[in-house]
Parts: structure tokens; C-alpha cells; sequence
């Protein structure tokens, strides 16, 4: 993922709700959103390339997010995907504090990430860059995107406050939730970050919702974790014009029996 707005225990029918976007190269392989075969019981899409997955679940309500971390300096190639580091998470069964602090023992061998875990019952996030840290989140509405957790890069901030309003006043439709991020006026000149990347592609990169031929945002993804522990997952794929291209709604409950799809 590359942009996502997390509100945990914000609103009084959901224990998480999740909305962001995947953006990425339009020529990279992906699977759209399903159960996999292969770990058994992971519900993501997949990166036919490297294997794993950008946001993936399983039917226990346990919940992993992986963002990259934009920095000139932070590549390693050859280095493992952080792909790997969600599908992981699912297949264990750590608490999330546990699990993202665990993830500092390996942190070098993967280029710069932020992550976000989720288990039932608490939220945590960890990074790697410009060190490793981690941390078990409160109650609140937050925004990640290529940086550290609540940088304040204009796209972040300006859908964060969307999402925010929106459930302040009751409003967690899926159709309002998507429509908060279909954003796409990049920041000003002067609000632009500089992550060394030169301006052109920062301005490019600055929209919540990036249209482009080579590369833009593949998908948009929203779950909502109800108290009543019933999950919907829905993602929403694009073009590189910016059209959408299908359409995948997963619901099911973590404690009765599968999943049901349409």
C-alpha cells in the first residue's frame, strides 16, 4: 500500500476500519482479492511477482498492512519483499506489539517499510527507517503513506480529515469511504515533501489517487472489522487512465464459518 487511513476504535458499529491505496508499476503481476490456496486461509490480493501481499487477512480477523518506505537512499536490491512480512503475521498467531517489535531482529535485510498489525483486539505499528521502531497504538484515526506513521505529506492529511469527518458523524458507507480517496489533485509546489526523488515525480506522487501510464494506483481496498466481529473487504481495481476495471466484495464472521464472496 501506499496510502491508508486506519481508524481504530473510532466509530461505534466497527473496531477498525481501513481504507488505502496500492499504487505500483501497471506492468507488475497481481492477483485481485481472494482466498488463497497456498497459505490456506489468507484473504489478499497478490504480488504475482515477489509472492506476497500489500494488506491481507485471515479467518480469525487478524489484519497486515505493509507500506514501502520512500527514500533515495533506502534501497536493497536483492532484498527479501516486504510482502513477506504480512503474510507472516497471518500465519502465526503473536500479538501484534509482539510481532512488530520482533520484526527490528530483521529489519536490515529489508528495504525501508512501514507495517501495521492487527489481531482482534489491538493495533501496533513498526518501521524500519531511519531505525527500527515500534508501538501499540490507542483509539484514533490514523494516516501512513511512504513515511513514518501520521507524517503529515499533504495526500495524508487532507484524506485522513476526509475519512475523520466522515465517521464523526456516523458516515461509514463504503461509497463515501471510497470516494475520500478518489483525490486526485496533487499538493502545491511549496507542500511537496522532498524524499530525493526530484520534484517532478514528488508533484506526481503528492495525489491520493495517482494517474499515470507507467505506474498509478493499481487498487483501492476498504475493510471494516464490525464489534460484532462480522469483516467486509471490498477492492476496487483500476486502469492506468484512471477507470475502474473490477470489483471484489468479501464478507465473513471470525467466529462462525467461512467466507462468503460475490
Amino acid at each position: 500500500m501506499c496510502l491508508l487511513v486506519v481508524a481504530y476504535d473510532a466509530h461505534p458499529d466497527y473496531r477498525l476500519v481501513l481504507v488505502g491505496h496500492r499504487d505500483e508499476f501497471h506492468a507488475r503481476p497481481t492477483a485481485a482479492l481472494d482466498w488463497w490456496d497456498h497459505p490456506a486461509g489468507i484473504l489478499g490480493g497478490r504480488d504475482l511477482q515477489a509472492g506476497g501481499t500489500w494488506l491481507g487477512l485471515d479467518r480469525r480477523g487478524r489484519l497486515g498492512v505493509v507500506t514501502n518506505y520512500r527514500s533515495a537512499d533506502w534501497q536493497r536490491p536483492g532484498a527479501p519483499s516486504r510482502g513477506w512480512l504480512v503474510t507472516e503475521f497471518l500465519r502465526g498467531s503473536m500479538p501484534t506489539e509482539a510481532f512488530v517489535a520482533s520484526m527490528s531482529v530483521r529489519s536490515a535485510d529489508f528495504a525501508g517499510f512501514s507495517m501495521m498489525a492487527f489481531d482482534g483486539r489491538s493495533l501496533a505499528y513498526g518501521s524500519n527507517r531511519p531505525e527500527p521502531v515500534s508501538a501499540c497504538l490507542a483509539p484514533g484515526i490514523y494516516g501512513l503513506s511512504n513515511a513514518g506513521l501520521d507524517t503529515p505529506w499533504p495526500k495524508v492529511v487532507r484524506t485522513r480529515e476526509r475519512i475523520r469527518m466522515l465517521l464523526e458523524v456516523g458516515t461509514a458507507r463504503p461509497e463515501s469511504l471510497f470516494a475520500a480517496l478518489a483525490d486526485r489533485r496533487p499538493a502545491a509546489d511549496d507542500e511537496l515533501p522532498d524524499t530525493g526523488i526530484g520534484p517532478e515525480r514528488e508533484r506526481l506522487l503528492s495525489a491520493p489517487f495517482i494517474v499515470s501510464p507507467g505506474y498509478g494506483t493499481r487498487c483501492s481496498t476498504l475493510v471494516m472489522v464490525g464489534h460484532d466481529g462480522t469483516v467486509r473487504v471490498e477492492e476496487r481495481r483500476y486502469s492506468p487512465e484512471g477507470e475502474t476495471t473490477g470489483r471484489t466484495v468479501i464478507a465473513f464472521h471470525t467466529s462462525r464459518t467461512g467466507p462468503t464472496g460475490s
